[in-house]
C-alpha cells in the first residue's frame, strides 16, 4: 500500500468508453482515485470500456456520483482543479498536493463556463502550441496528472522503489 494520500480524478459525463478505460488505466498505474460523475455517455460493462482498461479494473478505485455537488459535499475540505481549454492559468502554475481532485469535462463540451468561472483561481488548462482546438481527455489526464505527481515528489520516491 503506498503510503501517500492519492489524488483524485474526476470525470464529468464522460461519453467515450475507450477514454474512461485509458483513465482507469492511467489510476491504477498511479494509485489515484477515479470518480465518475453524472449521466455516462456508456455503460460500465462496455467492452471498449473493459478493452481499454484491460485486466486492472481491479487495481482502480471508483466512485459514482449523481453530480458534481454530491461528491464535493462528501470531501467538504477538498482542493478542486477544474480543466478548461478557457481557462486562463497553465496546468504549469498550479501547486498541486497529495490528495488533490482534478476535475475534467465531458468530451464534447467540456466543463461548464460558469463553473470555470465561478473557480478561476483553480481553473487550469494545458498550452496548445499548434492549431488544433483541444487534446484528448486520458491524454490531458495524464499530462496534468503526472505533473501533479511531479510537483509532490511522489514519482521520485516510485523510482526508488521500482528498481528494487
Amino acid at each position: 500500500m503506498n503510503s501517500f494520500k492519492p489524488f483524485h480524478i474526476v470525470l464529468i459525463e464522460p461519453e467515450i468508453p475507450p477514454n474512461t478505460g485509458n483513465i482507469a488505466r492511467l489510476c491504477g498505474a498511479t494509485s489515484t482515485v477515479l470518480h465518475l460523475v453524472g449521466k455516462l455517455g456508456f455503460s460500465t460493462d462496455d467492452r471498449m470500456l473493459k478493452r481499454a482498461g484491460l485486466d486492472y479494473w481491479s487495481e482502480v478505485e471508483i466512485y459514482y456520483w449523481q453530480d458534481l455537488e454530491q461528491l464535493q459535499e462528501n470531501y467538504p475540505t477538498g482542493r478542486f482543479f477544474f480543466t478548461s481549454k478557457k481557462a486562463e492559468k497553465s496546468y504549469l502554475d498550479a501547486e498541486f498536493r497529495e490528495g488533490d481532485f482534478i476535475v475534467f469535462g465531458k468530451e464534447t463540451k467540456g466543463l461548464p463556463d460558469e463553473l470555470i468561472q465561478k473557480n478561476r483561481e483553480r481553473a487550469i488548462r494545458i498550452p496548445i502550441l499548434g492549431r488544433v482546438r483541444s487534446l484528448n481527455l486520458s491524454t490531458s489526464a495524464g499530462i496534468i496528472l503526472y505533473e501533479a505527481l511531479r510537483q509532490t515528489g511522489i514519482l521520485r520516491s516510485a523510482q526508488v522503489h521500482s528498481q528494487g
